[in-house]
């Protein structure tokens, strides 16, 4: 008798326990994470009134926008293969859009991985990694849309269509096109993770979901009601801009990102009349998948699963929309570095935005933190938990970016840069900035007595 009350003991135990666990896992929050290529600064919760954002500026309303957020490379490969192992790029890893996290870093804990141990159902909709299988196993589920014989530049026109054909030939940098929002692949991704989403919410996982958008990346595509939602009048000629005094020369280039499309010059200024529709492009793309993350988000709601999930949005970099004469996300400006980031998180505070620097690799420990998951050591991020409990919170004095040989400090006031010989590590060119007198980065102060001391430090 005292042995089968001893194995009713351990029995009950063994079924509190397991059911324990299960509900703990139900409890977990769910993730859902909203990667937008190419996509700078320029939205209604960053301060832009011209922009037409409303349904990222509501998903700012209901958690923390962070007003100086960093990527640590500003390349697509290089920059997702950072963020989704929380580690930084160095001199001989992540610095190409073609980068791979397996390959470059097999010892690093993914994110996806990290998640799928720990219980949950990991689906990857369009544009996470930048090739498609790095760590395939990861996700339970790893979709990207199938090009059926069309170009990952998406066009819908057959004028478009045949002017791309070849082997170099990349057509045109833009399309308005009379069609809906399915006909691009950014539409269908949408209605994607929508299905996802109403499926899921009949499981007793939690689930790590993401949707990654590819607009504004050029070309920019839209549907022409996006287009419509702007005047030619709304945007100023940039073809003609003012370089930054006294800038070394490393810090430009004629990178083919825009030079490759059809009717763009080979070198030289953009034309007045196309750096207008160049930039209208970009702001109509916005709009495009701004709509669509609305949908997903709506469909979020419907489910009943919005109050119990963490919705995380950034931009993999920023982009110069003729900034310094660049048209690319490839150098070392304050304007390819910055990009969004949102989080709204259940509990946590809501329409609130914060100064402090963060940089990219901070978003995994932090999703660790929300979940209740330990950080793996490889992760070199800092949760930003405690700036989404108080968003005034001091979190870093400086963050640290790179491209090529260009390394940036970025510190509250200045962005310093450098490059260096890669053999002798001798000094070849710098940069200085001071962001509260010089937001656009015209001024360099390099080689101003005033400035040494400052200088030496970043250094």
């Amino acid at each position: 008798m005292k042995h089968l009350c001893k194995n009713s003991i351990a029995l009950f135990l063994l079924l509190f326990l397991i059911n324990t666990l299960i509900a703990q896992q139900r409890e977990r929050p769910n993730i859902l994470m909203i990667a937008v290529d190419d996509l700078r600064p320029e939205l209604g919760c960053y301060g832009n009134t011209l922009i037409h954002s409303p349904n990222i500026d509501k998903l700012a309303s209901e958690g923390v926008v962070f007003k100086n957020s960093y990527c640590n490379i500003p390349v697509c490969g290089a920059s997702r293969a950072s963020i989704l192992t929380g580690t930084r790029p160095t001199q001989h890893r992540f610095s190409r859009h073609y980068d791979r996290a397996d390959e470059q870093h097999p010892s690093a804990v993914y994110l996806a991985q990290h998640f799928k141990n720990n219980g949950y159902t990991t689906l990857s909709n369009g544009k996470i990694s930048h090739i498609k299988d790095d760590h395939a196993a990861s996700w339970d589920v790893n979709w990207r849309l199938q090009l059926n014989g069309s170009s990952y530049r998406d066009y819908v026109l057959p004028k478009n269509k045949e002017l791309e054909k070849g082997k170099t030939a990349r057509g045109p940098s833009y399309e308005i096109a009379e069609v809906p929002d399915s006909a691009y692949k950014d539409g269908r991704l949408a209605l994607k993770v929508i299905k996802d989403i109403q499926r899921l919410k009949n499981s007793d996982q939690p689930f790590f979901l993401t949707a990654g958008f590819v607009k504004p990346h050029l070309p920019f595509n839209a549907p022409k009601k996006y287009w419509d939602l702007y005047e030619r009048s709304d945007f100023k000629p940039v073809g003609q801009i003012k370089l930054p005094e006294n800038a070394p020369k490393q810090a430009f280039h004629n990178f083919g990102e825009l030079r490759n499309y059809h009717g763009i010059p080979k070198k030289g200024a953009i034309s007045d009349s196309l750096s207008i529709t160049l930039q209208h492009g970009y702001y109509a793309t916005i709009s495009y998948v701004d709509k669509l993350i609305g949908d997903v988000l709506e469909a979020l709601e419907e489910s009943g699963l919005r109050e119990n999930t963490i919705v995380l949005l950034w931009g993999d970099h920023g982009w110069n929309l003729g900034d310094h004469g660049l048209w690319c996300k490839h150098c070392n400006f304050n304007t390819s570095l910055q990009a969004p980031l949102i989080i709204s998180a259940p509990n946590l505070a809501k329409g609130a935005t914060t100064e402090s620097l963060v940089e990219f690799i901070d978003i995994y420990p932090t999703l660790t933190d929300l979940c209740g998951l330990e950080t793996p050591r490889t992760v070199e991020g800092k949760s930003l938990l405690p700036l989404l409990q108080k968003p005034n919170a001091h979190h870093k004095d400086y963050i640290i970016s790179k491209w090529r040989k260009g390394l940036t400090i970025k510190t509250k006031r200045y962005a310093y840069t450098e490059w260096r010989d890669e053999k002798t590590d001798t000094l070849i060119a710098e940069m200085l900035y001071d962001h509260a007198e010089d937001p656009d980065e015209l001024n360099n102060l390099i080689g101003d007595p005033r400035y040494e001391a400052l200088t030496a430090y970043l250094s």
